[in-house]
């Protein structure tokens, strides 16, 4: 009786898992890069395009932005903070830019072509023309605990807070902060401030 032993298949053994681990490697992989790429886009970042003329001279129609989306899960949106938002089962679908003016709490007031928070005239943050339509904000206007007053930087044409088709911001409305401009390449933080002019 001879030993027949299949020196060959014994030899494909190792090759065999050899392949499969490197397959189930290669499959972890991938699927890390998703969930890490679904973490960043979902909590972190995301890129968009402005919609429209409101933000100019800030930020023009179809410049790429980078809304950081983390901002605001470690602390509260400021005044003059440049925000991301969108309005469900609103006249408008999409993401809004717009700057914060007033806070939650806070009163605001449009007269003079001044604003006026709790009563005190604030000092505009960036070059705008001077406002010829205070729409609602002509009244004294009480925002609530989770509410924002936002407005656009091309003032005499910004559908903001001051008209009912977008009235008062809420926070759970807010995206994110709109915090880099790509093209040309800057922080939005940094664009058409008081004191740049030359």
């Amino acid at each position: 009786m001879g030993l027949d032993f299949d020196f060959e298949g014994e030899s494909n053994k190792p090759s065999i898992k050899r392949i499969l681990l490197e397959v189930f490697i290669w499959v972890a992989q991938i699927a890390a890069v998703i969930f890490l790429a679904y973490i960043i886009v979902y909590y972190c970042v995301e890129k968009t395009n402005v919609i429209g003329s409101s933000m100019e001279s800030t930020l023009a129609a179809n410049d790429p932005i980078i809304i950081n989306k983390f901002a605001y899960r470690i602390s509260d949106p400021k005044r003059f903070d440049v925000i991301v938002f969108k309005q469900s089962g609103k006249e408008h679908s999409f993401y809004n830019i717009k700057r914060i003016i007033g806070l939650p709490g806070e009163t605001v007031l449009i007269k003079d072509g001044n604003i006026y928070i709790n009563g005190e005239m604030i000092e505009e943050y960036s070059i705008v023309e001077p406002m010829i339509n205070y729409g609602l904000a002509g009244e004294e206007i009480s925002l609530e605990d989770n509410e924002y007053f936002v407005l656009g930087d091309n003032r005499n044409n910004s559908e903001d807070s001051r008209f009912a088709s977008i009235g008062n911001i809420t926070r759970d409305e807010i995206i994110g902060k709109a915090a880099i401009r790509l093209s040309p390449f800057n922080f939005i933080s940094k664009l058409n401030l008081k004191g740049q002019e030359d």
